[in-house]
C-alpha cells in the first residue's frame, strides 16, 4: 500500500508545524505507516499548491492541520477548510484527515466531513497503524513505546521537506499534557484534554534528536509541551506549580548539545506561575538553557491577560505579579548576548483577547503590566497578542474592538520598538539569516530559531541564502539591517548605498574605481571622514573578508 502523509501544518498552544517547522504529528504518522508496512510518502500543502505531488499515485491519504491559535505567516499559510475539502473529495482512495485534539466528526466543519471518509477523534498515527496493518481503523491513543518507535522511523519524512537542507527545524515534544490538569488547566488550551501527563524519558528524546540529526536536520526545538521548567518536575498530580527538577533537565539539555551539536537550539513555552514559585529551581533550569542551548531562544510565558477577572473566569496560569518575577528571573540570567547576536534566552509573553470576563479595563491593565516591565528596563524579546478561538468551549471574543486595535498599535510602538532597540540597537551583528522572500526592492529573512525577529534589507537579495546582517533601523516587530560584510567589489550600487556613511554619491564613486586589491586603495576613494567609521565595519573587499 502507498500511502501520503499530508502536512496542513500545525499552530497549536504548546506546538509549531509552520514552515520552517516541521511538527512531530506529521512524523509519527510516517513513522507509523513505515511500522505497519506501508510505502509512505511525505508533502506539503505548499507542494500541493504548487501542483509538485500528486496525490492520485497513492492508496491511502492522511491530512494533518491542528490550527488552534493561528499567527501570521512570512510563508506557509495553514491549509485552508476548502482546500482540504477539495483534496479529500478528489481522492480515490481511503482518507483520513486529523484537525486536532478537540475537533471529532461531530463538531467538525461540514465540508470536512463530507470529503474524508474519517476524522480522527484521538492519535490519527494509531489509527493508520492499525488500518494498514490489520484492516481496522480504530481511535485509540497510541502508547510510550509506539510515540518513540514511531518518531524515529518519522524522522525520514523530513527529507521531504521542501525547507531539508535549508532551515528546516523540528519540534521535538518532551512531554503530553498539562500539569494542571487536574483543575482542567487554562479554559482555552486543549493541553489538559490529555489528562494525565506522560513524560517522554531522556533517553528517547536524545535518540530522536540524535535520528534528526542523522537525517540532516541540524536545528530542533524541544517543543510540544507546556512548560519546560516542569518536565520531570516534582509533585504533578498534586500541585499545579510542581518543583522544577534542574539535574534532569540539564542532563538533557547537555547530551543533545554535545552528542547532536544542533546548529540551533531552542525551546519553546514556560509556566511563569513553576518559575515564581520555586526561584531557586527555576534558577539553575535556565542556567542550564542559557549553558547547553543556542543564543536568541525565547520562552514564551502565558500571562494572556493581568485582568484579575479574567484570570479568575479563565483559570489561567499565572497571575501578573508571578509573570513579572519570572520575567525578572530570565532577564537575570539569560540577557548576557551570545554567538548569534542575540541575547542567551529571554522572556516572551503572550496576551490573549476576547476571554471570559474581558473589559475595556482589561486593556488598560494590559498596559500598565507592560509599562511595569518597561520602566524596570527589563527585556521581553516578543509580545505576542491574539484572539481566542473557540476550541474548547464558547467564548463572548472581543467585546471592544476598537480598545483591542488600540491595545495591539500602542504595544508596537511603545513596546515592541523599544524592546528591539535594547535587544539589537544598530551595529548589531545577526549571524545566520536565511532569507526566505523578495518584494519589490526588498528582501526579508529571519535567522533559525524559536520566535526569530524578520529581517528586511532595503535591495534585492537571492533567496535561500545564509548572510551575516548588521542591523541599521528597526520596525515595530523587524529590524532593518545591510549584508556584513558588504562586498565593494562586488556589491550593486544599492547594497553599497545602504551602508551608514556612504549615500548615493560615495557609492558611485566606489563603483567607478572597482577592483580593489587591498583596503588602502578602497579607503583612499573615500577619504577619512569621519562619518565614515561605521561604514569601515561593515565593507570588505569580498565576501569572505569579516569586517
Amino acid at each position: 500500500m502507498r500511502a501520503l502523509v499530508l502536512d496542513g501544518y500545525t499552530d497549536e498552544p504548546a506546538c509549531l508545524g509552520v514552515p520552517p517547522f516541521i511538527s512531530p504529528y506529521v512524523r509519527m504518522a510516517y513513522g507509523a505507516l513505515r511500522a505497519a508496512g506501508a510505502d509512505v510518502g511525505y508533502a506539503t500543502i505548499d507542494q500541493w499548491r504548487t501542483e509538485r505531488i500528486d496525490i492520485s499515485k497513492f492508496d491511502l491519504l492522511a491530512a494533518i492541520r491542528h490550527v488552534a491559535v493561528p499567527g501570521k505567516y512570512l510563508r506557509g499559510m495553514p491549509a485552508s477548510d476548502r482546500e482540504l475539502a477539495e483534496i479529500g473529495r478528489g481522492f480515490r482512495g481511503p482518507s483520513i484527515v486529523s484537525l486536532g485534539l478537540g475537533t471529532s466528526r461531530g463538531n467538525a466543519p461540514p465540508s470536512l466531513k463530507d470529503a474524508f471518509h474519517r476524522i480522527a477523534d484521538e492519535d490519527l498515527d494509531a489509527g493508520l497503524h492499525d488500518l494498514v496493518a490489520s484492516g481496522s481503523y480504530v481511535d485509540r491513543r497510541r502508547t510510550t513505546e509506539e510515540w518513540n518507535a514511531w518518531l524515529l522511523k518519522g524522522a525520514e519524512a523530513c527529507k521531504s521537506h521542501p525547507d531539508h537542507g535549508g532551515p528546516l527545524i523540528a519540534e521535538v515534544q518532551m512531554s503530553r499534557g498539562c500539569v494542571r490538569y487536574v483543575s482542567g488547566g487554562c479554559g482555552f488550551c486543549t493541553e489538559p484534554l490529555h489528562g494525565e501527563v506522560v513524560f517522554r524519558a531522556p533517553k528517547d528524546i536524545l535518540a530522536e534528536a540524535e535520528g534528526l540529526g542523522r537525517v540532516g536536520v541540524r536545528h530542533l526545538r524541544l517543543g510540544a509541551q507546556s512548560c519546560v521548567y516542569s518536565y520531570m518536575a516534582k509533585g504533578v498530580g498534586e500541585t499545579e506549580t510542581p518543583i522544577p527538577s534542574p539535574d534532569v533537565t540539564e542532563k538533557l539539555l547537555r547530551s543533545i548539545s554535545e552528542v547532536v551539536h544542533p546548529a540551533v537550539f531552542h525551546l519553546d513555552n514556560a509556566n511563569p506561575a513553576v518559575i515564581a514559585s520555586h526561584p531557586d529551581e527555576a534558577r539553575e533550569v535556565t542556567k542550564a538553557i542559557a549553558k547547553h542551548c543556542t543564543s536568541g531562544n525565547v520562552l514564551a510565558f502565558g500571562l494572556e491577560s493581568a485582568d484579575p477577572s479574567v484570570f479568575r473566569a479563565n483559570n489561567l496560569n499565572a497571575d501578573p505579579d508571578q509573570t513579572l518575577a519570572a520575567i525578572r528571573l530570565v532577564n537575570e540570567v539569560g540577557a548576557a548576548r551570545g554567538a548569534d547576536g542575540l541575547p542567551r534566552v529571554l522572556p516572551g509573553v503572550n496576551f490573549l483577547a476576547g476571554l471570559s470576563g474581558e473589559t475595556k479595563e482589561t486593556y488598560r491593565l494590559n498596559m500598565d503590566f507592560l509599562k511595569g516591565a518597561l520602566s524596570e528596563g527589563l527585556l521581553l524579546r516578543r509580545t505576542n497578542i491574539r484572539q481566542v478561538i473557540p476550541s474548547r468551549k464558547e467564548f463572548p471574543g472581543v467585546r471592544s474592538k476598537g480598545e483591542f486595535l488600540r491595545f495591539k498599535r500602542w504595544v508596537r510602538q511603545e513596546v515592541d520598538l523599544p524592546m528591539l532597540e535594547r535587544i539589537a540597537p544598530d551595529g548589531t551583528v545577526l549571524r545566520s539569516v536565511y532569507t526566505e522572500l523578495r518584494e519589490g526592492g526588498r528582501t526579508f529573512g529571519r535567522q533559525v530559531g524559536t520566535y526569530p525577529i524578520l529581517v528586511g534589507l532595503p535591495y534585492p537579495v537571492e533567496v535561500g541564502r545564509w548572510v551575516d546582517v548588521a542591523v541599521t533601523g528597526r520596525g515595530p516587530k523587524s529590524v532593518i539591517g545591510i549584508m556584513r560584510p558588504t562586498p565593494a567589489n562586488t556589491a550593486s550600487l544599492a547594497m553599497l548605498e545602504a551602508v551608514p556613511g556612504i549615500g548615493r554619491r560615495r557609492a558611485m564613486a566606489i563603483v567607478r574605481g572597482r577592483p580593489y586589491h587591498t583596503s588602502e586603495e578602497l579607503w583612499k576613494v573615500l577619504g577619512e571622514d569621519d562619518s565614515l567609521a561605521a561604514a569601515r565595519t561593515h565593507l570588505a573587499l569580498d565576501d569572505a573578508e569579516r569586517g
